[in-house]
């Protein structure tokens, strides 16, 4: 037993969280980003100690906490980084824009490996910039990357918009993958901007790799996106931070700012050094939980779902469902009028006849969802 509770469901609705509001009370929302479990009583104790201040005005990272992210880069991925080259933000979203807007000029080529989640596909048409699409090819449970159509992508372009582990696909990029993914930007001359939010969500005893982490010359041309809000569900305290071990490219990050990125939620900041000083038990027992949602998603989809295409991923807690054999249209709106349940629409990820389904739920929760999904193609 871990001592964590992750069966019994909690009641969300009426909290003003975007998961259980958009929709109404006969629907099962199983789409956006963010797990339904109560957050690790660590982070929560934080949180109390903090507010016992009367005063929350704008906040600042500790010393504390720098460290904390450098000794985790350490302890984890080998990574040795000096703490002023840690940056911490409100947002993996406003970090990857505000790189595109440093180091890229109107009419400048973004590579983006589609699918990609709406906030990735969207950030270049922010700053004037061109999408060069290099789609990921899904082979069984298989993601593969196909480098000369990548190549071909990064020659015209000046940076890759990355995404490790990869949302929507659970795509985890193996050592030899990254390598020629990163050799392939740097032969461009391209800047990496590399989301690894979901870093820590990793199945099957696989272990994240940084791409930055591979040599020096990488970390020189990449900027690292990581956060806390993922791995522990924090997502709603706004904090992240990123990685430039280049001064020169750290400066020109921070310059981006043009009054748009402001402090960062003080909250957050106490939540994210409690999440990594004290929530290693609480990770420890979720991931094994995760990882036995997903088996029994992909294995009862395709069992009890014919037409709906599954393959397993490799991270997050996000699965991709491929509609196109089953001849309803975009699975997504079809789902919603027919099964009650909220699936991310595909069209948002550059794949219409695709959904994405999110598996980070109580068992119980997960469990009724499919069963929507299979009454709801049953009574076709």
């Amino acid at each position: 037993m871990s001592g964590f509770d992750f069966d019994t469901p909690i009641d969300r609705r009426g909290t003003g969280c975007s998961k259980w509001s958009r929709y109404g009370d006969d629907v099962l929302p199983m789409w956006v980003a963010d797990m339904d479990f109560a957050v690790a009583p660590p982070i929560l104790d934080a949180i109390r100690a903090r507010l016992e201040h009367p005063v929350l005005g704008y906040g600042v990272a500790r010393d504390a906490l720098r460290d904390a992210v450098v000794a985790m880069l350490a302890r984890e991925y080998g990574w040795d980084v000096a703490p002023e080259a840690v940056c911490f933000l409100p947002g993996v979203e406003p970090g990857f824009n505000m790189a595109l807007r440093a180091f890229l000029e109107p009419g400048d080529g973004v590579v983006v490996q589609t699918p990609a989640y709406k906030p990735m596909l969207a950030a270049p048409g922010h700053w004037g910039l061109r999408r060069v699409d290099a789609p990921l090819a899904v082979r069984g449970d298989d993601v593969v990357c196909d480098l000369d159509a990548l190549r071909a992508a990064l020659a015209p372009s000046r940076a890759l918009l990355f995404c490790n582990p990869h949302n929507p696909l659970g795509k985890v990029f193996s050592r030899a993958e990254l390598e020629a993914i990163a050799a392939a930007a740097l032969e461009a001359g391209a800047v990496i901007i590399s989301d690894e939010i979901h870093c820590e969500l990793l199945f099957d005893g696989r272990r994240h790799i940084p791409i930055a982490s591979l040599s020096p010359e990488v970390a020189a041309r990449t900027v690292t996106l990581m956060s806390a809000s993922k791995s522990y569900n924090i997502a709603g305290l706004k904090t992240a931070f990123a990685i430039i071990p280049d001064a020169a490219m750290r400066d020109r990050f921070l310059a981006s700012k043009a009054g748009m990125v402001d402090s960062v939620n003080v909250l957050g900041l106490e939540a994210t050094l409690a999440a990594l000083e004290h929530g290693a038990a609480w990770k420890a027992a979720l991931l094994p939980y995760l990882q036995a949602n997903r088996d029994w998603l992909v294995e009862t989809v395709r069992a009890r779902l014919p037409g709906l295409s599954i393959h397993k991923p490799e991270g997050t807690f996000l699965a991709w469902l491929d509609g196109s054999a089953l001849g309803i249209g975009e699975p997504q709106p079809w789902f919603l009028e027919r099964a009650k349940v909220a699936l991310s629409p595909g069209a948002e990820f550059g794949v219409p006849l695709g959904a994405r389904l999110n598996f980070g739920c109580p068992r119980s929760v997960l469990e009724a969802g499919v069963a929507r999904l299979q009454a709801a193609l049953a009574a076709r």
